[in-house]
């Protein structure tokens, strides 16, 4: 065949498909599949290294990246367990997180209230270890007669016993905890107690050396001594007397504020 006979036939040869080179339609559709799968695999990895991350402010910035990346505004915010189920969440302001916050502290209070509650009754120590909750904590009151030998400082058997039992309850929760020791106003002087104040301080920091021994944190755990100087009752009555010798446990609520806060919000 003749070079100008070859050049005819190719300029009237139909249009190449992709049968004249060895492929369908269908052979070569899988490369559209496979470059879907890979760009969503990317996306996916990145998504998990931002948020491994994440602070307030890049959270907001990543939501609104998302938002505008799927076309949707209703991408659950931080802190929701809606899984995929997406509801639009409005911004809170700052008031509501406020409110929000101090709704979650009193509900922690209530129940340490609840928790030591329980544990009075159960072991029948009512009249000897009471706790009530207020806007400034929580306040386990155990009486000394049931912790302490008259004008000493070392624990009992039957008051080891007791905060045995009752060092299970306050691992539970780690916040800080303030023990004070208080007296009554009559005045002690002994070979090893100069004052009340001598006696105060050493039952204390006994519960607080006890508690470390039973697994709690010792950054958590603070002494005081508040010798006769806070009474709850009168001290010109025995009974009165035997009200105001005591020791205090305290869950004070700024501190559970504090610790909530750096918990859902981060170190300030």
């Amino acid at each position: 065949m003749s070079d100008n006979k070859k050049k005819q036939e190719l300029l009237h040869h139909e249009p190449f498909t992709d049968e004249d080179f060895g492929e369908s339609e269908n052979d070569a559709g899988w490369i559209l599949t496979y470059s879907d799968t890979v760009t969503l695999l990317l996306c996916f990895f990145v998504l998990l290294f931002a948020m491994s991350s994440v602070k307030e402010d890049s959270f907001d910035q990543l939501m609104k990246s998302l938002k505008a990346a799927i076309g949707k505004q209703n991408i659950p915010e931080e802190g929701t367990r809606e899984g995929l189920i997406m509801y639009n969440m409005p911004a809170k302001k700052k008031s509501d997180a406020v409110d929000e916050l101090g709704g979650m502290v009193q509900k922690e209070l209530k129940y340490i209230v609840s928790e030591v509650r329980e544990f009075v009754m159960f072991n029948n120590l009512s009249g000897k270890v009471k706790v009530e909750g207020n806007e400034m904590g929580a306040t386990i009151t155990i009486s000394d007669m049931v912790l302490f030998p008259s004008g000493g400082a070392k624990m009992t058997s039957g008051g080891l016993e007791i905060m045995k039992k009752l060092s299970k309850v306050l691992k539970q929760f780690s916040y800080h905890i303030k023990i004070e020791g208080h007296t009554d106003n009559v005045p002690i002087h002994n070979a090893r107690y100069e004052s009340n104040w001598e006696l105060s301080a050493n039952r204390a920091c006994e519960i607080v050396r006890f508690l470390i021994k039973q697994g709690i944190d010792h950054k958590l755990l603070s002494a005081e001594g508040r010798s006769e100087y806070s009474p709850i009752a009168e001290n010109d009555t025995p009974d009165g007397r035997a009200s105001n010798r005591r020791v205090g446990i305290i869950y004070e609520r700024r501190y559970i504020e504090n610790k909530m806060k750096e918990f859902y919000f981060g170190p300030r």
